[in-house]
């Protein structure tokens, strides 16, 4: 798509809100058609239309178990990353019935607040600190696992700031723990849970690289319908369903399929994967810029998370003095779509957890911005945004001075 074209699609907006949702994929688009329309029969019919959706199920599933480097039969459908992070947590606890759940202090509201929920079943839950960065230390992880420690997640990438964990050294953490478990004659293993949903499609997001044991991801992220995502499960990890009905998913998430949903996500992640080192170089050479400009531009920002392990097209930056809601509302005037966080978190009153782990005042997390941004984003709506934001920011310091 060109950038006229881009900018057409957006109606003149510039759309710097990538974390949150992306555009539907030309590819995922045409890949849905048919199944939107002539091609409409359950997948678990017995009839030719019904096997026609289901050659597509599980076509899309091998697309997807190949950007993974893991089997298809690893791979569970389900409507989106909430559920599949609930589903990990579920299996978790479905298989110790009781114990120590570990997790990172900034993880997304889907894994945060379903562990949070379990100490109503008895369960134990631990936070595990993030250094300024809102990185986790693998040995802070190590220190925290106890004997009766039956989940570790911690996410792959952050969705506020964006800072990817090292996730493969804790893995090893993990296998390390199991293999001591397993040498004492302990029958209950350590499962480690990724929430990858802002990196799967992003940045390179393999089973066998990150060692983990269930990984979550969500369509609508990188360039898929909403509604779909998937859990990858290691084969050997006990499932248990999250959803009780018919056989769909190996009985394992009863409800009709979302044939055209998953279709989508399939060609979606299929076609991110074989375009993604370009878009990486694309995506950080214009959050640099952006970076850089709103350096220059804008007195005392600062960009938050860290500035070598993160996401290509991230960029959280603090303006003190300049409140977040007041920014937004005046960049929307301006035709550019932006958040202060979370999408999932969006009208909450609190300052982001997030932030707040990482050691900023609530004050200086309420005057913070996400800006994340796509491979479809040019230099020209890069320069644009850090002209609306510097003037956006001295002009409500201005009234702050006058009002005092």
């Amino acid at each position: 798509m060109t950038a006229a074209a881009w900018q057409s699609y957006n109606q003149g907006m510039i759309y710097l809100d990538n974390g949150a949702t992306t555009p539907l994929s030309e590819q995922a688009r045409s890949a849905m058609k048919p199944y939107l329309e002539d091609l409409y029969g359950n997948a678990m019919a017995v009839y030719r239309l019904g096997a026609q959706s289901r050659q597509a199920v599980e076509e899309a599933r091998g697309k997807i178990a190949a950007v993974l480097g893991t089997k298809p039969e690893e791979v569970y459908f389900t409507s989106g990353g909430t559920e599949s992070d609930n589903w990990a947590v579920e299996i978790a606890a479905a298989e110790a019935g009781g114990g120590h759940i570990l997790l990172s202090a900034v993880e997304h509201p889907a894994v945060y607040n379903k562990c949070m929920a379990m100490k109503a079943r008895g369960f134990t839950v631990e936070l595990l600190p993030v250094d300024q960065e809102g990185q986790v230390s693998p040995e802070a992880a190590a220190a925290a696992i106890r004997p009766d420690t039956i989940l570790l997640s911690v996410m792959t990438a952050n969705n506020e700031v964006g800072t990817i964990q090292p996730i493969s050294a804790i893995a090893a953490v993990a296998a390390r723990e199991n293999e001591k478990r397993r040498q004492a004659g302990t029958a209950q293993r350590l499962l480690l849970h990724t929430d990858a949903v802002q990196a799967v499609g992003h940045i390179p997001c393999t089973a066998a690289s990150l060692g983990i044991d269930m990984l979550s991801a969500s369509a609508h992220k990188f360039g898929g319908p909403k509604g779909a995502g998937f859990l990858y499960i290691r084969k050997g990890v006990p499932v248990h369903p999250l959803l009780i009905g018919g056989a769909q998913e190996r009985s394992m998430r009863g409800g009709t399929h979302n044939v055209p949903g998953i279709v989508g996500m399939g060609a979606a992640l299929a076609e991110a994967a074989a375009q993604m080192d370009a878009h990486m170089a694309r995506e950080k050479a214009l959050r640099d810029r952006l970076i850089d400009g709103l350096r220059a531009a804008v007195p005392g920002c600062r960009i938050n998370g860290s500035l070598q392990d993160r996401l290509p097209g991230c960029c959280h930056v603090t303006m003190p003095g300049v409140p977040a809601e007041s920014a937004l509302f005046r960049l929307d005037r301006a035709g550019i779509c932006a958040s202060a966080g979370s999408a999932c978190e969006a009208g909450a009153v609190r300052p982001s957890r997030t932030l707040l782990a990482m050691g900023q005042s609530e004050e200086e997390a309420r005057c913070s911005l996400r800006l994340t941004l796509s491979y479809r984003n040019t230099e020209d709506e890069i320069e644009e945004t850090v002209r609306t934001l510097a003037e956006i920011a001295a002009s409500i310091r201005a009234l702050q001075q006058e009002g005092k």
